[in-house]
């Protein structure tokens, strides 16, 4: 009895050890077939030989053309619109007559301007007589005394500087009647009128909400663009630009740049950038849109990728390099993309080889094979 049990007992651990044995075996081949797996697959890539080149871009952005020289016409005192020669469209000359206006006051200040200035004459000419007189017969010794001479002579000369006075005040109040006529400033369009006859006027703020007139030089514009801080490196003066309004969609004009801000706008972080436009046949208006087409040619050769060859992921933008058979990844900045060719600026030399077609497939430190 003792002897079965023995042999039963023998059986079962036997039977136990065989199962580790088995499932130890298992686990091991296990683990190797995944190690197998986890070793790195070559990938067989095409690749190009990094090259400089200058790229040549367009950008299309929107303008404001507006008059070069435009002004709000005032009057300089309170008064009213006695005549006017123009209105709305008329062309005018630099100090052609526009409006006369009427200020009686005015006209009084300077009648007594006037007559004080005569009543001051008569008394120089009074006392400087006086003083020659005295001058010429205290040359006989002991005829006149040096007080007396010398009171003669300021009498005069305070004579002459009140004189000097009056002058001064006639020709001010004169200089002001000369406002009451309002004269253009410089050659152009007269393309707002705010008066009728009669129409009581004055300095902005003080006599006058609103303009008697607004004048504009519509023969040469000014169009103005706002340039993205992006695009700034790329121009310069002489720039050639094109560009096209609504009101003509199929003429094109052309133009340069002339002026540029030098700094960014803080609101737009955009640099302005001007060009005068000869606008002689009136196609143009001041306050019109134009469509404006910039080229931007590269100052100097940048690296061009095809854009197939930059990988822009979420944490990084990079291209993959061959290096000893073996892929590299390189962080580059994008820069301007064109026909699908991108630049790109990073830690790269001339004649690089780099994957053509790159993702994030083609790991970092596996080995590739290039096709041939």
């Amino acid at each position: 009895m003792k002897s079965a049990h023995l042999k039963y007992t023998v059986l079962v651990a036997g039977i136990f050890v065989s199962s580790i044995i088995l499932y130890s075996c298992g686990t091991s081949e296990a683990k190797t077939e995944e190690k197998k797996e986890a070793a790195p697959t070559i990938t067989t890539v095409e690749t190009i030989a990094l090259e400089k080149g200058i790229m040549s871009s367009a950008l299309q952005i929107p303008g404001e053309l507006t008059a070069k020289q435009d002004v709000d016409l005032y009057a300089k005192v309170n008064s009213f619109v006695r005549q006017m020669t123009v209105d709305v469209g008329s062309e005018v000359k630099a100090g052609q007559l526009l409006a006369v206006l009427d200020a009686p006051e005015i006209t009084a200040q300077l009648t007594a301007a006037s007559s004080r200035l005569k009543s001051q004459e008569a008394v120089y000419i009074a006392s400087k007589a006086n003083y020659d007189r005295l001058l010429q017969t205290s040359q006989t010794p002991g005829t006149i005394s040096p007080n007396e001479l010398d009171q003669a002579l300021a009498r005069k000369n305070a004579d002459m500087a009140i004189l000097e006075a009056a002058k001064a005040n006639y020709k001010e109040i004169a200089d002001t009647k000369n406002y009451l006529e309002v004269r253009a400033p410089f050659d152009g369009t007269i393309s707002v009128r705010n008066i009728s006859l009669g129409a009581y006027v004055g300095p902005s703020g003080k006599g006058s909400e609103k303009p008697m007139f607004f004048l504009q030089n519509q023969r040469i514009l000014r169009l103005a663009v706002a340039i993205p801080e992006v695009y700034t490196a790329y121009l310069s003066n002489n720039t050639e630009v094109s560009f096209s309004v609504k009101a003509r969609p199929n003429e094109v004009f052309h133009a340069k740049v002339k002026r540029m801000a030098g700094s960014l706008d803080t609101r737009l972080r955009a640099e302005r950038i001007e060009m005068d436009i000869d606008n002689s046949a009136k196609k143009l208006l001041p306050g019109m849109v134009a469509e404006v087409k910039i080229t931007l040619p590269s100052k100097e050769s940048t690296f061009i990728v095809p854009k197939s060859a930059l990988v822009v992921a979420p944490e990084r933008v990079f291209v993959v390099r061959v290096v000893n058979g073996k892929a590299e990844w390189v962080d580059v900045q994008k820069g301007r993309e064109v026909d699908g060719n991108v630049e790109i600026f990073g830690d790269l030399k001339q004649g690089d080889t780099l994957v053509k077609v790159a993702s994030e497939e083609v790991r970092n430190g596996f080995p590739v094979n290039i096709a041939k």
